[in-house]
C-alpha cells in the first residue's frame, strides 16, 4: 500500500502534472492555425494534410489504455517519464520535416505522449493527502482545457508571427522540461499490479479495434459515409472489439478488465465522458469558425487567426480558476453530484450561445459558461472511476476513461463536421457554413450536454464499503451527500 507524500512535496506534484497534462493539450492543438497551409507547407493535397490531425487521434487512441496498463505493472513515474520521451522525438521530427511522412511521423510520437495525462491522475491516489486529492484531481484533470483553451492563441501568435517550425521547437522544449520535473518532483510508487504480466493479445487487439473505429469515424465524412472504405473499418472494428472483449473476459490478467468496467458506477460514468467529450468539442469547431467568417456574411464576425484566439483564450484561464471550486464541490457534495452539475452548466452554455452569438464579446461569454462546465465534470470523472476501483486497476481505468472521452470528441467532430458541411449557404463562388448550421450545431452540443446530466444522474451510489477505493490512504471517502 504506497504512502501519501508529505504535505510539503504535494504541491510540486500537483504542478508539474498538471503542467505535463496543459503542455499534452497544447501539442494537440499545436496545427489548428496551420491547417489552411499545411499543403503549400508538405506539398501536398489538403485530404492528406488532414491525416497530420489524424495520425495524433489514432495513435493516442491506441496509446493511452496501453500506458495506462503499463503505469500499474511497472510504476507510474516511469511510465511518465517514458511518454516524455516520444513527445520530444515527435516535437524534433516535426521541427525538421520537410515534406507529408516526416510531419506524420513526428505527429504519431506526438499521440504516443498522451498517456502522462491519465497515468498523472491515477498517480495522484498515490501520493496526494486524502484532504488535497479531490481538488488535485480536478485541476490536473482539467489541465487538457486549459491547454486547448492557451494553445490556440498561442500557437496563432507565432504562426503569424514567426516560422511554423518555432512551434515544434517550443513543443519539444516544454516536453523537456516536463521530462526534468518528472524526474525531479514526482516519487516512485509501488507498482499497484506488480508481478502481473502484460496482455499484449489484448493490447494488438485493442490497437486494431480502436484504429479500424477512429478511423472510421474521422474520416467517414472525407471518404463518404457509405464508401467501402468507411463501411468496412466501421464493421471491421465492432467484429475486432467484440472478438476483444470476449478475449479480455476469459484472461486472468487483461490490458483492461472489462468486469470493473462493467460495474454500473464505473459504465454510466463512461458512457457520461463519451457525451461530456462530444459536447464539449462542439463549441471547439463552432466558435472559431464564427469569430473568423468574414462580416459580409452577417453572421460571421470578422476577426483575424489570432484576435479568435484571444477571445478564445480566458476559457482556458477559467478552467484554471474553478477546478479548484470542483475539487471542493466533490469534497462537499461528491463527485456524482459534480458531474450532474457539469453538464447542466454546459449544457446552459450552449442555451447562451445561441442567443449571444452574434458578437465576439458573446462567444467569450458563452465560452466561459461552458468551460465552468467542463472543469467540473472533467474533475468529477476520474474522482467516480477511482472510487470505484482497485489500486492495481487504477490507472489502467482512468486511461480507458480518457478514452471514452477521446471517443466522445472524435463523435463529436465527425457529428458536427457533417452539419455544417450539409447546411451551407452560398456567397458568389464560396460556399460556407449557414447561421442556421451553427446554431443546429450548437443545440447538439446542448441536448448531448443534458444528455450526460441525465446519465451522471443515473449513476449508482457508492457501495457501504467499498474494498480499496474506500481506503482512506487511497482515496477520500465518498461524502453522505453522494450515498443517499
Amino acid at each position: 500500500m504506497s504512502t501519501p507524500q508529505p504535505p510539503a512535496r504535494t504541491g510540486a506534484v500537483v504542478a508539474t502534472l498538471a503542467f505535463a497534462g496543459t503542455t499534452a493539450a497544447i501539442m494537440q492543438t499545436l496545427v489548428t492555425p496551420l491547417i489552411a497551409e499545411l499543403p503549400r507547407i508538405l506539398n501536398t493535397s489538403s485530404s492528406n494534410a488532414a491525416w497530420v490531425i489524424t495520425v495524433t487521434l489514432l495513435v493516442a487512441g491506441v496509446c493511452v489504455p496501453i500506458a495506462g496498463r503499463l503505469g500499474d505493472l511497472v510504476g507510474k513515474r516511469l511510465m511518465l517519464l517514458a511518454c516524455c520521451v516520444p513527445l520530444i522525438a515527435g516535437s524534433v521530427v516535426c521541427a525538421l520535416a520537410g515534406s507529408l511522412i516526416p510531419m506524420i511521423v513526428g505527429r504519431g510520437l506526438q499521440g504516443m505522449g498522451m498517456g502522462m495525462i491519465p497515468l498523472g491522475i491515477a498517480l495522484l491516489r498515490d501520493v496526494v493527502p486524502p484532504a488535497k486529492l479531490s481538488g488535485s484531481i480536478a485541476l490536473v484533470s482539467a489541465s487538457m482545457g486549459i491547454g486547448g483553451g492557451l494553445g490556440l492563441p498561442i500557437a496563432s501568435a507565432v504562426a503569424q508571427y514567426s516560422n511554423w517550425r518555432v512551434l515544434f521547437w517550443g513543443s519539444a522544449v516544454l516536453a523537456t522540461i516536463i521530462l526534468v520535473l518528472v524526474y525531479t518532483f514526482i516519487p516512485a510508487t509501488p507498482p499497484g499490479a506488480k508481478g502481473q504480466r502484460f496482455d499484449f493479445a489484448g493490447a494488438i487487439g485493442l490497437a486494431v479495434g480502436l484504429v479500424c473505429l477512429l478511423l472510421g469515424i474521422s474520416k467517414g465524412a472525407d471518404w463518404g459515409w457509405t464508401s467501402g472504405s468507411t463501411l468496412g473499418l466501421l464493421v471491421g472494428a465492432v467484429v475486432v472489439l467484440l472478438s476483444w472483449g470476449f478475449y479480455e473476459t476469459r484472461t486472468t490478467e487483461p490490458l483492461v478488465d472489462l468486469r470493473t468496467t462493467a460495474r454500473p458506477r464505473v459504465l454510466m460514468t463512461n458512457i457520461a465522458s463519451i457525451f461530456i467529450g462530444i459536447g464539449m468539442y462542439a463549441q471547439m469547431l463552432v466558435f472559431p469558425q464564427l469569430l473568423q467568417f468574414p462580416a459580409q456574411t452577417g453572421y460571421g464576425l470578422g476577426q483575424s487567426m489570432l484576435a479568435a484566439g484571444l477571445w478564445m483564450a480566458p476559457a482556458g484561464i477559467v478552467m484554471m480558476v474553478v477546478s479548484p471550486l470542483g475539487g471542493k464541490l466533490i469534497d462537499s457534495r461528491g463527485p456524482k453530484t459534480a458531474l450532474v452539475l457539469g453538464a447542466v452548466i454546459l449544457a446552459a452554455g450552449y442555451g447562451v450561445a445561441q442567443f449571444l452569438m452574434g458578437s465576439a464579446f458573446g462567444l467569450m461569454v458563452a465560452g466561459l459558461i461552458i468551460s465552468t462546465g467542463v472543469a467540473f465534470a472533467y474533475g468529477s470523472m476520474p474522482a467516480l472511476i477511482m472510487r470505484a476501483v482497485p489500486q492495481s486497476e487504477t490507472a489502467a481505468a482512468n486511461g480507458f476513461n480518457t478514452l471514452m472521452r477521446s471517443l466522445g470528441t472524435t463523435i463529436g467532430s465527425a457529428v458536427i463536421g457533417v452539419v455544417l458541411a450539409q447546411m451551407t449557404t452560398s456567397f458568389g463562388p464560396v460556399e460556407l457554413a449557414s447561421e442556421n448550421g451553427f446554431r443546429v450545431a450548437l443545440g447538439i452540443g446542448g441536448v448531448v450536454a443534458l444528455l450526460s446530466a441525465v446519465v451522471a444522474a443515473l449513476i449508482p451510489p457508492a457501495p457501504a464499503a467499498a474494498p480499496e477505493a474506500a481506503a482512506p490512504e487511497q482515496a477520500p471517502a465518498a461524502s453522505p451527500a453522494e450515498v443517499h
